[in-house]
């Protein structure tokens, strides 16, 4: 299975752009979707370790995920798994689709590419997938690349601020 990829160069250094990946109070403030903010953030960031977040959606109705750490090489790489889940941290099924991958493989790559620019690549894959969720995985390239991109636009609205 082809992975998701995608990727933004930043103008800002790899260590502001590493913090605010790893820092809750920074986090918080861009971790989203366009439309949707962030309202519930816990960072326990070490391998094992959770973010647990909860978001309000434009409609109003709030969604939660969690992300659980499997590697930290700071400030080069973050390797998670994300997942919906319930405001406790239950792994949840997608509010809106109902045969998304329940667990994502993702990896976060911070590369210098001068002393003020930073590409961020995002790269997800479904993680314990059935046959079901690896099609809706595929078939839904165009909502990641939406929902990814509006991600990364609030990161660099973040970052320029």
């Amino acid at each position: 299975m082809k992975p998701f990829e995608i990727s933004r160069l930043y103008d800002a250094p790899r260590e502001r752009v590493w913090q605010a990946w790893t820092e809750p109070a920074r986090l918080k403030q861009w971790w989203s979707p366009r439309g949707f903010t962030v309202h519930t953030l816990k960072l326990d960031l070490r391998p094992g370790g959770t973010c647990l977040y909860g978001m309000k959606a434009p409609d109003g109705s709030d969604m939660w995920g969690k992300l659980v750490y499997r590697e930290i090489k700071a400030p080069e790489k973050l390797v998670f798994i994300v997942s919906f889940s319930d405001p406790q941290g239950g792994v949840t099924r997608h509010p809106m689709s109902p045969h998304w991958p329940r667990y994502m493989l993702s990896t976060v790559e911070f590369t210098e590419e001068s002393a003020r620019k930073t590409r961020v690549k995002v790269t997800w894959i479904p993680e314990e997938a059935t046959d079901v969720e690896r099609k809706t995985f595929d078939d839904g390239r165009e909502g990641m690349k939406q929902g990814w991109g509006g991600t990364l636009d609030q990161l660099e609205a973040y970052l320029t601020r």
